[in-house]
Order: structure tokens, then C-alpha cells, then sequence
């Protein structure tokens, strides 16, 4: 009996620990994305647009929701090209995927707003 009770105990604990579980959001090359904004003078404002709209497109082929932060970033880089509206769209999707986000976005929009 203790030695059912062992094994029971023991492919308990094996099967807990596995760690081969999908991610909840889509990230894609999200890190290279942020490395490049970093190291802005290697590659453009519009480069890393086109580096995070492609992670959009992969995360909507494979029906997954893109990581918290993406779209705050690319609506920064559209403020900082000169494309204020799709900036601001692309808070308030931030702000809509991610509610937790909402006051720190207001914040960046006001200072959008300002500047």
C-alpha cells in the first residue's frame, strides 16, 4: 500500500510540474521589437513599426492576444513619427485589451497632448 500510495504521490508531483503549457499572449519577436526601440539608432521609428504591426498580424493568424504593452508602444512610435491619430487608437486599444493599463496610458496621452 505504501508503495501505491508513493506513486501516486509521485506522478502527482511529476505531472504538476509540467512546463509545457501555451503562453496567454502572443509575443512573438516582441523583445527584439523593444531591444530595437533601445538601440534607436540601428534601426527607425518606422522599422520598428513594421516590426510590431507584423506581431500583430501573427498573433491574429494564430487567434492569440498580443503581450500587455504592444500597443502602448506602437502608439508612442506613431506619436514620435508624427501620426498622433493612429498613436492615440492604438493607446485606447491598449486601454481596452489591458484595463489595468488605463491610468498610465490617460497619463501618456496627456502628455501627447502636450508636448
Amino acid at each position: 500500500m505504501k508503495k501505491l500510495l508513493s506513486l501516486v504521490v509521485v506522478c502527482a508531483a511529476l505531472a504538476g510540474c509540467n512546463s509545457t503549457k501555451e503562453p496567454i499572449y502572443y509575443y512573438g519577436d516582441y523583445s527584439t521589437a523593444v531591444y530595437a526601440y533601445l538601440k534607436a539608432d540601428e534601426v527607425s521609428a518606422e522599422e520598428q513599426i513594421s516590426m510590431l504591426e507584423q506581431i500583430i498580424s501573427e498573433a491574429a493568424g494564430k487567434n492569440k492576444p498580443v503581450a500587455p504593452g504592444l500597443h502602448a508602444h506602437l502608439g508612442m512610435l506613431y506619436f514620435e513619427t508624427g501620426n498622433p491619430s493612429l498613436g492615440t487608437t492604438h493607446f485606447e486599444t491598449e486601454k481596452t485589451l489591458f484595463p489595468e493599463s488605463v491610468q498610465y496610458i490617460d497619463f501618456l496621452l496627456n502628455s501627447a497632448k502636450g508636448a
